[in-house]
Protein backbone atom coordinates (compact mmCIF):
# COMPACT_ATOMS: atom_id res chain seq x y z
CA UNK A 1 0.00 0.00 0.00
CA UNK A 2 3.01 2.04 0.33
CA UNK A 3 6.88 2.37 -0.99
CA UNK A 4 9.20 0.68 0.95
CA UNK A 5 13.00 1.47 1.18
CA UNK A 6 14.77 -0.97 0.13
CA UNK A 7 16.09 -4.74 2.60
CA UNK A 8 18.22 -7.18 2.38
CA UNK A 9 16.80 -10.66 1.92
CA UNK A 10 17.53 -10.93 5.63
CA UNK A 11 15.19 -8.34 6.23
CA UNK A 12 12.36 -8.95 3.96
CA UNK A 13 10.36 -11.20 6.00
CA UNK A 14 9.12 -10.87 9.61
CA UNK A 15 10.73 -14.09 11.84
CA UNK A 16 7.32 -15.73 13.29
CA UNK A 17 9.31 -15.24 17.15
CA UNK A 18 6.04 -15.62 19.43
CA UNK A 19 5.52 -19.37 17.77
CA UNK A 20 8.71 -20.57 19.27
CA UNK A 21 7.78 -19.26 22.52
CA UNK A 22 6.99 -21.46 25.28
CA UNK A 23 3.62 -21.08 26.33
CA UNK A 24 4.14 -19.48 29.63
CA UNK A 25 5.97 -16.38 27.93
CA UNK A 26 2.90 -15.77 25.85
CA UNK A 27 0.62 -15.92 29.01
CA UNK A 28 2.92 -13.29 31.02
CA UNK A 29 3.08 -10.90 27.93
CA UNK A 30 -0.56 -10.74 27.85
CA UNK A 31 -0.86 -10.42 31.20
CA UNK A 32 1.57 -7.67 31.78
CA UNK A 33 0.40 -5.93 28.89
CA UNK A 34 -3.24 -6.19 30.44
CA UNK A 35 -2.06 -4.78 33.58
CA UNK A 36 -0.65 -1.96 31.65
CA UNK A 37 -3.85 -1.02 29.92
CA UNK A 38 -6.27 -1.74 32.65
CA UNK A 39 -3.82 1.29 34.49
CA UNK A 40 -4.57 3.29 31.62
CA UNK A 41 -8.14 3.51 31.67
CA UNK A 42 -8.86 3.22 34.92
CA UNK A 43 -7.35 6.36 35.29
CA UNK A 44 -9.06 8.18 32.60
CA UNK A 45 -12.52 6.24 33.73
CA UNK A 46 -12.43 7.42 37.23
CA UNK A 47 -11.40 10.94 35.85
CA UNK A 48 -15.18 10.93 34.36
CA UNK A 49 -17.08 8.83 37.06
CA UNK A 50 -15.84 11.79 39.33
CA UNK A 51 -16.71 14.17 36.92
CA UNK A 52 -19.17 15.85 39.13
CA UNK A 53 -17.05 16.02 42.58
CA UNK A 54 -14.00 16.97 40.46
CA UNK A 55 -16.14 19.96 38.98
CA UNK A 56 -17.26 21.11 42.20
CA UNK A 57 -13.87 20.83 44.17
CA UNK A 58 -11.78 22.69 41.62
CA UNK A 59 -13.79 24.63 39.25
CA UNK A 60 -15.93 27.54 39.94
CA UNK A 61 -19.16 26.62 41.63
CA UNK A 62 -21.62 29.38 39.91
CA UNK A 63 -22.84 27.90 37.14
CA UNK A 64 -22.97 23.84 37.58
CA UNK A 65 -22.91 22.85 33.72
CA UNK A 66 -19.85 25.57 33.10
CA UNK A 67 -17.94 23.51 35.75
CA UNK A 68 -19.06 20.20 34.15
CA UNK A 69 -18.14 21.24 30.99
CA UNK A 70 -14.82 22.68 32.48
CA UNK A 71 -14.02 19.30 34.25
CA UNK A 72 -14.69 17.59 30.61
CA UNK A 73 -12.03 19.79 29.24
CA UNK A 74 -9.60 19.15 31.00
CA UNK A 75 -10.44 15.43 30.43
CA UNK A 76 -10.23 16.42 26.73
CA UNK A 77 -7.03 18.27 27.31
CA UNK A 78 -5.01 15.23 27.82
CA UNK A 79 -5.80 13.67 24.98
CA UNK A 80 -4.08 16.34 22.91
CA UNK A 81 -0.80 15.32 24.74
CA UNK A 82 -1.13 11.78 23.37
CA UNK A 83 -0.03 12.66 19.73
CA UNK A 84 3.51 13.93 21.59
CA UNK A 85 3.31 11.09 24.09
CA UNK A 86 2.89 8.27 21.12
CA UNK A 87 5.43 10.25 19.30
CA UNK A 88 7.92 10.08 22.46
CA UNK A 89 7.33 6.74 23.26
CA UNK A 90 6.89 5.16 19.93
CA UNK A 91 10.62 6.93 19.77
CA UNK A 92 11.71 4.86 22.47
CA UNK A 93 10.24 1.51 21.55
CA UNK A 94 10.86 1.58 18.13
CA UNK A 95 14.79 2.72 18.64
CA UNK A 96 15.38 1.03 22.14
CA UNK A 97 12.85 -1.68 22.98
CA UNK A 98 8.94 -1.97 23.60
CA UNK A 99 9.77 -3.29 27.17
CA UNK A 100 11.65 -0.09 28.09
CA UNK A 101 9.57 2.12 26.96
CA UNK A 102 6.37 0.02 28.53
CA UNK A 103 7.71 0.29 31.46
CA UNK A 104 8.29 4.09 31.80
CA UNK A 105 4.38 4.54 30.23
CA UNK A 106 2.54 2.71 33.18
CA UNK A 107 4.68 4.45 36.19
CA UNK A 108 4.29 8.06 34.96
CA UNK A 109 0.45 7.15 34.18
CA UNK A 110 -0.13 5.65 38.09
CA UNK A 111 1.81 8.85 39.58
CA UNK A 112 -0.04 11.49 37.94
CA UNK A 113 -3.42 10.18 38.69
CA UNK A 114 -2.55 9.28 42.13
CA UNK A 115 -0.92 13.28 41.82
CA UNK A 116 -5.09 14.24 41.16
CA UNK A 117 -6.34 12.01 44.54
CA UNK A 118 -3.53 14.24 46.54
CA UNK A 119 -4.03 17.85 45.08
CA UNK A 120 -5.50 20.59 47.08
CA UNK A 121 -8.51 21.66 46.20
CA UNK A 122 -9.63 24.85 44.57
CA UNK A 123 -10.78 26.59 47.99
CA UNK A 124 -7.28 25.79 49.21
CA UNK A 125 -5.08 27.57 46.14
CA UNK A 126 -7.74 28.90 44.12
CA UNK A 127 -6.50 29.08 39.68
CA UNK A 128 -3.15 27.05 40.87
CA UNK A 129 -5.22 23.99 42.44
CA UNK A 130 -6.86 23.83 38.61
CA UNK A 131 -3.84 24.53 36.89
CA UNK A 132 -1.95 21.44 38.54
CA UNK A 133 -5.02 19.10 37.59
CA UNK A 134 -4.96 20.25 34.52
CA UNK A 135 -1.04 19.55 34.44
CA UNK A 136 -2.02 15.76 36.26
CA UNK A 137 -4.20 15.64 33.43
CA UNK A 138 -1.69 16.54 30.83
CA UNK A 139 1.10 13.61 32.60
CA UNK A 140 -1.43 11.03 32.05
CA UNK A 141 -2.42 11.79 28.20
CA UNK A 142 1.41 12.17 28.15
CA UNK A 143 1.76 8.59 29.24
CA UNK A 144 -1.01 6.96 27.82
CA UNK A 145 0.46 8.10 24.31
CA UNK A 146 2.11 5.15 24.24
CA UNK A 147 0.77 2.77 26.92
CA UNK A 148 -2.01 0.65 24.66
CA UNK A 149 -0.31 0.83 21.46
CA UNK A 150 2.95 -0.25 22.55
CA UNK A 151 1.35 -3.10 24.72
CA UNK A 152 -0.62 -4.20 21.41
CA UNK A 153 2.94 -4.14 19.60
CA UNK A 154 4.43 -6.16 21.75
CA UNK A 155 1.68 -9.15 22.07
CA UNK A 156 1.38 -8.80 18.39
CA UNK A 157 5.56 -9.40 17.95
CA UNK A 158 5.08 -12.46 20.61
CA UNK A 159 2.06 -13.88 19.38
CA UNK A 160 1.71 -16.72 16.10
CA UNK A 161 0.24 -15.00 13.37
CA UNK A 162 -2.84 -17.53 13.46
CA UNK A 163 -4.22 -16.44 16.68
CA UNK A 164 -2.77 -12.66 16.50
CA UNK A 165 -6.26 -11.10 16.87
CA UNK A 166 -7.53 -13.60 19.49
CA UNK A 167 -4.03 -12.48 21.98
CA UNK A 168 -4.05 -9.09 21.45
CA UNK A 169 -7.81 -8.58 21.91
CA UNK A 170 -6.66 -9.64 25.23
CA UNK A 171 -4.56 -7.19 25.43
CA UNK A 172 -7.95 -4.58 24.63
CA UNK A 173 -9.80 -6.40 27.26
CA UNK A 174 -7.99 -4.03 29.58
CA UNK A 175 -9.54 -0.65 28.03
CA UNK A 176 -12.68 -2.29 29.29
CA UNK A 177 -11.50 -3.81 32.17
CA UNK A 178 -10.00 -0.33 33.33
CA UNK A 179 -13.10 1.50 32.72
CA UNK A 180 -15.13 -1.68 34.39
CA UNK A 181 -12.67 -1.44 38.65
CA UNK A 182 -13.27 2.33 38.07
CA UNK A 183 -16.69 1.87 37.46
CA UNK A 184 -17.10 -0.60 40.33
CA UNK A 185 -14.63 1.40 42.58
CA UNK A 186 -17.24 4.44 41.77
CA UNK A 187 -20.57 2.35 42.67
CA UNK A 188 -18.65 1.08 45.85
CA UNK A 189 -17.63 4.67 47.11
CA UNK A 190 -21.77 5.79 46.15
CA UNK A 191 -22.94 2.98 47.88
CA UNK A 192 -20.65 3.13 51.30
CA UNK A 193 -19.99 6.57 52.11
CA UNK A 194 -22.44 9.34 52.51
CA UNK A 195 -22.75 12.22 49.67
CA UNK A 196 -20.99 14.58 52.29
CA UNK A 197 -18.17 11.80 53.39
CA UNK A 198 -17.39 11.90 49.58
CA UNK A 199 -17.31 15.51 48.92
CA UNK A 200 -14.88 15.74 52.20
CA UNK A 201 -11.92 13.29 51.33
CA UNK A 202 -13.39 9.90 50.15
CA UNK A 203 -13.30 11.03 46.33
CA UNK A 204 -9.73 11.03 46.59
CA UNK A 205 -9.32 7.29 47.10
CA UNK A 206 -10.04 6.10 43.45
CA UNK A 207 -7.13 8.15 42.38
CA UNK A 208 -5.04 7.43 44.88
CA UNK A 209 -5.44 3.28 44.23
CA UNK A 210 -4.09 3.53 40.61
CA UNK A 211 -0.44 4.01 42.52
CA UNK A 212 -0.91 0.50 44.02
CA UNK A 213 -2.25 -1.01 40.48
CA UNK A 214 0.78 0.40 38.78
CA UNK A 215 3.40 -0.76 40.91
CA UNK A 216 2.16 -3.88 40.78
CA UNK A 217 1.74 -4.02 36.87
CA UNK A 218 5.50 -1.98 36.57
CA UNK A 219 6.84 -5.59 38.65
CA UNK A 220 5.07 -7.99 36.35
CA UNK A 221 6.61 -5.56 33.38
CA UNK A 222 10.51 -5.86 34.70
CA UNK A 223 9.90 -9.50 34.67
CA UNK A 224 9.49 -9.52 30.56
CA UNK A 225 11.81 -10.42 27.88
CA UNK A 226 12.02 -8.21 24.76
CA UNK A 227 10.47 -8.89 21.66
CA UNK A 228 12.44 -11.18 18.98
CA UNK A 229 11.26 -8.68 16.00
CA UNK A 230 12.59 -5.93 17.78
CA UNK A 231 16.15 -7.72 18.16
CA UNK A 232 16.18 -8.91 14.87
CA UNK A 233 15.85 -5.55 13.37
CA UNK A 234 18.77 -4.22 15.93
CA UNK A 235 20.77 -7.15 14.36
CA UNK A 236 19.66 -6.26 10.79
CA UNK A 237 21.41 -2.99 11.82
CA UNK A 238 17.95 -1.89 10.40
CA UNK A 239 17.67 0.57 13.48
CA UNK A 240 19.58 2.91 12.13
CA UNK A 241 17.64 3.28 8.91
CA UNK A 242 14.48 4.94 11.66
CA UNK A 243 16.35 7.25 13.32
CA UNK A 244 13.36 8.94 13.98
CA UNK A 245 10.86 6.47 13.37
CA UNK A 246 7.62 8.83 13.43
CA UNK A 247 9.57 10.23 9.66
CA UNK A 248 9.48 7.22 8.22
CA UNK A 249 5.83 6.10 9.03
CA UNK A 250 4.65 10.04 7.83
CA UNK A 251 7.26 9.06 4.72
CA UNK A 252 6.35 5.74 3.91
CA UNK A 253 2.68 5.10 5.83
CA UNK A 254 0.87 7.33 5.88
CA UNK A 255 -1.86 6.20 4.04
CA UNK A 256 -2.30 3.17 6.86
CA UNK A 257 -2.06 6.00 9.16
CA UNK A 258 -5.62 7.54 7.59
CA UNK A 259 -6.85 3.97 7.30
CA UNK A 260 -6.52 3.54 10.94
CA UNK A 261 -7.83 6.74 11.94
CA UNK A 262 -10.65 5.49 10.11
CA UNK A 263 -11.02 2.20 11.57
CA UNK A 264 -10.35 3.11 15.04
CA UNK A 265 -13.45 6.70 14.83
CA UNK A 266 -15.85 3.96 16.53
CA UNK A 267 -13.95 2.16 18.87
CA UNK A 268 -12.08 5.49 20.42
CA UNK A 269 -15.30 7.72 20.30
CA UNK A 270 -17.96 4.67 21.02
CA UNK A 271 -16.24 3.73 23.94
CA UNK A 272 -16.27 7.25 25.66
CA UNK A 273 -19.45 7.54 25.11
CA UNK A 274 -20.56 4.30 26.25
CA UNK A 275 -18.57 4.34 29.05
CA UNK A 276 -17.41 7.35 30.58
CA UNK A 277 -20.34 9.47 29.20
CA UNK A 278 -22.95 7.22 29.56
CA UNK A 279 -22.83 7.02 33.16
CA UNK A 280 -24.06 10.89 33.35
CA UNK A 281 -26.05 10.42 30.46
CA UNK A 282 -28.36 8.02 32.40
CA UNK A 283 -28.10 10.39 34.99
CA UNK A 284 -28.66 13.18 33.55
CA UNK A 285 -31.09 12.90 30.37
CA UNK A 286 -32.46 9.33 31.92
CA UNK A 287 -32.75 10.91 35.46
CA UNK A 288 -31.63 7.57 37.06
CA UNK A 289 -29.91 7.29 40.13
CA UNK A 290 -25.96 7.12 40.24
CA UNK A 291 -25.75 3.82 41.41
CA UNK A 292 -28.05 2.71 38.41
CA UNK A 293 -25.82 4.37 36.14
CA UNK A 294 -22.32 3.20 37.31
CA UNK A 295 -24.39 -0.38 37.62
CA UNK A 296 -25.35 -0.54 33.88
CA UNK A 297 -21.67 0.72 33.10
CA UNK A 298 -20.68 -2.29 34.54
CA UNK A 299 -22.53 -4.60 32.92
CA UNK A 300 -21.79 -2.74 29.88
CA UNK A 301 -18.05 -3.03 30.40
CA UNK A 302 -18.61 -6.69 30.94
CA UNK A 303 -20.47 -7.48 27.86
CA UNK A 304 -17.55 -5.21 25.85
CA UNK A 305 -14.97 -7.49 27.39
CA UNK A 306 -17.08 -11.00 26.47
CA UNK A 307 -16.80 -9.50 22.98
CA UNK A 308 -13.08 -9.08 22.27
CA UNK A 309 -11.65 -12.71 22.54
CA UNK A 310 -15.13 -13.53 20.47
CA UNK A 311 -13.88 -11.23 17.69
CA UNK A 312 -10.67 -11.93 17.97
CA UNK A 313 -11.36 -15.66 17.57
CA UNK A 314 -13.65 -14.73 14.29
CA UNK A 315 -11.41 -12.35 12.92
CA UNK A 316 -8.26 -14.97 13.35
CA UNK A 317 -11.03 -17.44 11.62
CA UNK A 318 -12.81 -15.42 9.11
CA UNK A 319 -10.45 -12.41 8.55
CA UNK A 320 -10.84 -8.97 10.34
CA UNK A 321 -12.62 -7.01 7.60
CA UNK A 322 -16.40 -8.92 8.12
CA UNK A 323 -16.08 -7.74 12.03
CA UNK A 324 -15.61 -4.71 11.07
CA UNK A 325 -17.67 -3.85 8.23
CA UNK A 326 -20.71 -5.88 10.44
CA UNK A 327 -20.36 -4.42 13.95
CA UNK A 328 -20.02 -0.61 12.15
CA UNK A 329 -23.05 -0.82 10.39
CA UNK A 330 -25.01 -2.70 12.98
CA UNK A 331 -23.78 0.38 15.29
CA UNK A 332 -25.41 2.77 13.02
CA UNK A 333 -28.56 1.40 12.44
CA UNK A 334 -29.45 1.01 16.19
CA UNK A 335 -27.44 4.18 17.68
CA UNK A 336 -30.28 6.34 18.00
CA UNK A 337 -32.57 3.98 19.26
CA UNK A 338 -30.50 2.56 21.83
CA UNK A 339 -30.01 6.67 22.95
CA UNK A 340 -34.34 6.53 22.79
CA UNK A 341 -34.06 3.81 25.36
CA UNK A 342 -31.19 5.19 27.83
CA UNK A 343 -33.23 8.36 27.95
CA UNK A 344 -37.05 6.78 27.78
CA UNK A 345 -36.80 3.69 28.75
CA UNK A 346 -37.22 1.80 31.75
CA UNK A 347 -34.00 0.54 33.80
CA UNK A 348 -34.06 -3.09 31.97
CA UNK A 349 -34.47 -1.46 28.78
CA UNK A 350 -31.51 1.42 29.22
CA UNK A 351 -28.80 -1.31 30.70
CA UNK A 352 -29.90 -3.40 27.92
CA UNK A 353 -29.10 -1.00 25.07
CA UNK A 354 -26.04 0.81 27.31
CA UNK A 355 -24.60 -3.26 26.86
CA UNK A 356 -25.49 -3.66 22.98
CA UNK A 357 -23.58 -0.79 22.19
CA UNK A 358 -20.60 -2.00 24.30
CA UNK A 359 -21.07 -5.09 22.96
CA UNK A 360 -20.90 -4.49 19.41
CA UNK A 361 -18.11 -1.57 19.81
CA UNK A 362 -15.57 -3.77 22.16
CA UNK A 363 -16.06 -6.51 18.42
CA UNK A 364 -14.65 -3.94 16.51
CA UNK A 365 -12.01 -3.42 19.27
CA UNK A 366 -11.22 -6.97 19.31
CA UNK A 367 -9.33 -7.44 15.91
CA UNK A 368 -8.39 -3.86 15.73
CA UNK A 369 -5.02 -3.66 17.04
CA UNK A 370 -4.00 -7.40 15.34
CA UNK A 371 -5.24 -5.57 11.98
CA UNK A 372 -2.85 -2.17 12.82
CA UNK A 373 0.38 -4.28 13.79
CA UNK A 374 -0.07 -6.09 10.04
CA UNK A 375 -0.15 -3.04 8.76
CA UNK A 376 3.00 -1.30 10.02
CA UNK A 377 7.12 -2.60 9.35
CA UNK A 378 8.80 -3.72 12.68
CA UNK A 379 10.99 -0.57 12.82
CA UNK A 380 8.54 1.99 13.01
CA UNK A 381 5.28 -0.67 14.01
CA UNK A 382 4.81 1.18 17.61
CA UNK A 383 5.24 4.55 16.65
CA UNK A 384 2.98 4.08 13.59
CA UNK A 385 0.35 2.31 15.60
CA UNK A 386 0.60 4.96 18.30
CA UNK A 387 0.56 8.39 16.08
CA UNK A 388 -2.88 6.86 14.18
CA UNK A 389 -4.17 5.71 17.48
CA UNK A 390 -3.62 8.91 19.23
CA UNK A 391 -4.78 10.91 16.62
CA UNK A 392 -8.09 9.32 17.02
CA UNK A 393 -7.93 9.47 20.63
CA UNK A 394 -7.15 13.54 20.31
CA UNK A 395 -10.06 14.05 17.61
CA UNK A 396 -12.85 11.70 18.69
CA UNK A 397 -11.76 10.02 22.03
CA UNK A 398 -11.25 12.80 24.54
CA UNK A 399 -13.77 15.00 23.01
CA UNK A 400 -16.77 13.06 23.12
CA UNK A 401 -18.36 13.78 26.41
CA UNK A 402 -17.41 17.48 25.83
CA UNK A 403 -19.13 17.34 22.39
CA UNK A 404 -21.89 15.18 23.69
CA UNK A 405 -22.36 17.83 26.60
CA UNK A 406 -22.10 20.61 24.45
CA UNK A 407 -24.36 19.39 21.69
CA UNK A 408 -27.39 18.89 24.06
CA UNK A 409 -26.54 22.45 25.71
CA UNK A 410 -26.83 24.50 22.25
CA UNK A 411 -29.34 22.02 20.88
CA UNK A 412 -31.66 21.56 23.74
CA UNK A 413 -32.13 17.80 21.76
CA UNK A 414 -30.92 15.12 24.52
CA UNK A 415 -30.50 12.38 21.37
CA UNK A 416 -27.58 14.56 20.04
CA UNK A 417 -24.63 12.22 21.37
CA UNK A 418 -26.47 9.60 19.56
CA UNK A 419 -25.21 11.38 16.15
CA UNK A 420 -22.27 11.48 17.07
CA UNK A 421 -22.36 7.68 17.58
CA UNK A 422 -23.87 7.03 14.44
CA UNK A 423 -20.82 9.90 13.08
CA UNK A 424 -17.93 7.66 13.66
CA UNK A 425 -19.91 3.96 12.91
CA UNK A 426 -19.66 5.51 9.87
CA UNK A 427 -16.32 6.72 9.61
CA UNK A 428 -15.31 3.07 10.41
CA UNK A 429 -17.73 1.82 7.85
CA UNK A 430 -16.18 3.77 5.31
CA UNK A 431 -12.45 2.62 6.19
CA UNK A 432 -13.17 -0.59 6.27
CA UNK A 433 -14.20 -0.25 1.84
CA UNK A 434 -10.56 0.60 1.69
CA UNK A 435 -9.21 -2.28 4.21
CA UNK A 436 -6.84 -4.72 2.64
CA UNK A 437 -7.40 -8.24 4.33
CA UNK A 438 -4.49 -9.08 6.69
CA UNK A 439 -5.64 -12.05 8.23
CA UNK A 440 -2.73 -15.19 8.05
CA UNK A 441 -0.09 -12.61 7.15
CA UNK A 442 3.86 -12.23 8.87
CA UNK A 443 4.54 -9.15 10.32
CA UNK A 444 7.10 -7.12 8.26
CA UNK A 445 10.53 -6.05 9.57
Amino acid sequence: MHERPTMSPSTATATPAASAAPPQSTVKVIRAAVLGTIVEYYDFGIYGYMAGMIATHFFVKSDPTTALLSTFAAFAVAFFLRVPGGIFFGHIGDRYGRKKSLTYTILLMALATAGIGLLPTYATLGAWATAVLVLCRCLQGFAAGGELSGANAFVSEHAPRERRAFHTSFVNTGTYLGSLVASLVALGLSTTFSEETISVWAWRVPFVISLVIGLVGLYIRSQLHETEQFEDVQEADDIEQARYPVTDVVRYAWREVLLIIGLGAMIVGGYYICSVYAASYLQTAGGHSSTVAFASTCIAMVAAVISLPVAGWIGDRYGRKPVFFTTSAVVAIIAVPAFMLMRDGPVVAAVAAQAVLAFLIGCNNGVSFATYAELFRARYRYSGIALANNVTNMTLGGTAPFIATFLIKVTDNTLTPAAFLLFTALLSLLATFFLPETKGTELQL
